[in-house]
């Protein structure tokens, strides 16, 4: 891909997430403060949230001209906020060509008539300075008058004279003079405010002096790993996006290339690691072969020849079968090998597993995961993960490429337990989703003016826009099984059941999605739940 050209005061579209969960935003790129340094190892540009005072460290890769891909964001962003945040931009740039036009002309006269005046002087003083030159030239010496004309030798100029700033792009000095001026950005160190580089938006007010901003967020940390026995590995700033991960050299093993496991193994590849796949069908496995994998033909043998070995399948019983089955997980375990099941189970499963695999002198690690394939797809899972903590650490490159941040839960089946109740929350929303759009319909109220409405207030999140899409215009293609996130919620009421606490939304959210089964949506996205309410 060609590099693009960005200066100071250019108008970018931002691509954080991909387009489907998250419409781009309009950024302008501004120069950081003089003290401020920039991320090292990152070439990323430092840009201002048009229209308010966030500021942040965005990489080069993902950010587009504004004007070169207006159409193309348009034509693939039909939210109403988006459009009108266009319309806004295009307000403001058509006032500030019209402030830019006027002073430019009143630039030229002026110009013009400071021309005519100095042309008049200079005839009158010519032969003053004919006469005093060549006094001046006969008392000076031409080393002299050399250093005089030419302060210093031509080239790099000395490092504390260097220009640190952006170069600024002739088109918008019209704009940063005029209208441009209430979105300038000129701050002193003592102004600046915590900010951090994150590449999934987490923006501070400019407020406070940056020697805070680190204290600050690393205190906030330790003091949630204190309250909740918790800690994660903040993977933002090296996501599968921007290739800055140093890969393990430990070697990589991947069982389960569904929807989850084929986006995680091809960042693991992508950023450098050495992964060995296999797959029940195998046909699933030659396009990680072209991109570099190696195949193994059991999951013994890939966990005989690895290091590490993650696993990625569908439910308790497939998870079982590959650990226990013919030339299962287990026949390839000896001491020292390692075993990471990522697959969303219940905790009596995953400590089963993990007795089995620590028995043959395994070390185990459970860490499922949150998302949908999209951000699978992109690196931006949540890792979830419970178990063996030299391992949880041992993997920090790999849950680096695969996802944003991870999470150690302490002992096995935290993870477990923890990963049914947010996918129990999810599931439950979804179907009050459908819920809501269906008796929209029924009541003859329009579901397009309710998702407006949605988007505007509380609830409003890339999950609910992307649903409610999906539902709109019919669109169900699986980005999260519908037959797997039913099998969470029946967990989850499994878990309540087991610790006597009731689960009556779920319970009845479980109801919804077994009558959509039932009508043959199982392999469709979980958003097909509508479908259950309107048969």
């Amino acid at each position: 891909m060609a590099a693009v050209s960005l200066r100071l005061g250019d108008l970018v579209w931002l691509l954080c997430y991909h387009q489907t969960f998250f419409p781009p935003l309009i950024l302008q790129i501004v120069n950081p403060p003089k003290d401020l340094k920039k991320p090292r190892g990152k070439k990323c540009f430092f840009v201002k949230f048009f229209g308010t005072e966030d500021h942040a460290w965005i990489k080069v890769e993902q950010l587009k001209p504004y004007h070169a891909h207006k159409e193309e964001m348009i034509k693939i962003n039909k939210g109403k906020r988006f459009q009108q945040a266009v319309d806004a931009v295009e307000e403001f740039l058509r006032r500030a060509k019209g402030k830019d036009q006027t002073s430019s002309h009143n630039s030229a006269d002026d110009k013009n008539r400071r021309n005519s005046r100095k042309v008049k002087k200079n005839v009158g003083e010519g032969k003053k300075r004919v006469s005093s030159g060549s006094s001046e030239r006969g008392s000076k010496s031409p080393l002299k008058r050399a250093q005089e004309q030419s302060p210093r030798k031509r080239g790099r100029p000395p490092k504390d004279e260097k220009d640190l700033t952006i170069p600024e792009s002739s088109t918008v000095k019209g704009m940063m003079a005029g209208p441009m001026a209430a979105f300038k950005w000129q701050p002193t160190a003592s102004e600046v405010g915590a900010f951090l580089w994150v590449p999934d938006l987490w923006l501070y007010p400019l407020s406070i002096h940056p020697a805070v901003c680190y204290q600050a967020i690393t205190k906030k940390l330790k003091i949630c790993e204190e309250e909740t026995g918790s800690t994660s590995i903040q993977a933002a700033d090296s996501t599968a996006v921007n290739g800055s991960i140093t890969p393990t050299d430990k070697k990589i093993g991947f069982l389960g290339l569904g929807l989850m496991g084929s986006g995680i193994v091809s960042n693991l590849l992508k950023m450098g690691h050495t992964v060995t796949v296999w797959n029940r069908t195998a046909e699933k496995c030659d396009l990680f072969i072209q991109e570099g994998a190696r195949l193994g033909r059991t999951p013994a043998e890939v966990v005989s020849t690895c290091d590490i070995t993650f696993a990625c399948v569908s439910d308790p019983k497939a998870a079982k079968d590959l650990v226990l089955g013919p030339s299962g997980v287990l026949q390839g375990i000896r001491p020292g090998k390692c075993y990471v099941d990522m697959s969303t189970v219940d905790a009596d499963t995953v400590t089963e597993l993990a007795q089995v695999i620590v028995s043959r002198g395994g070390r185990f690690l459970e860490a499922p995961v949150s998302g949908n394939q999209q951000l699978s797809n992109d690196g931006m899972l949540v890792i979830l993960a419970a178990g063996d903590r030299g391992l949880y650490e041992d993997c920090s490159s790999c849950f680096q490429a695969m996802g944003k941040t991870s999470f150690f839960l302490g002992e096995v089946g935290n993870a477990a337990k923890m990963m049914l109740i947010v996918n129990m929350v999810q599931g439950s929303f979804m179907a009050t989703i459908a819920e809501g759009l269906t008796l929209a319909q029924v009541t003859g109220q329009s579901q397009q003016t309710l998702l407006d409405i949605l988007n505007q207030g509380q609830l409003a999140s890339i999950f609910l826009d992307q649903k409610c899409q999906n539902i709109l215009q019919g669109n169900f293609k699986p980005d999260f099984y519908l037959k797997y996130i039913q099998k969470d919620l029946r967990l989850a009421i499994a878990l309540g059941d087991a610790v006597n606490h009731p689960t009556p939304m779920a319970a009845a959210a479980n109801e919804v999605y077994k009558r959509a089964k039932a009508l043959d949506q199982s392999d469709n996205d979980m958003s097909a739940v509508y479908r259950a309410y309107i048969h």
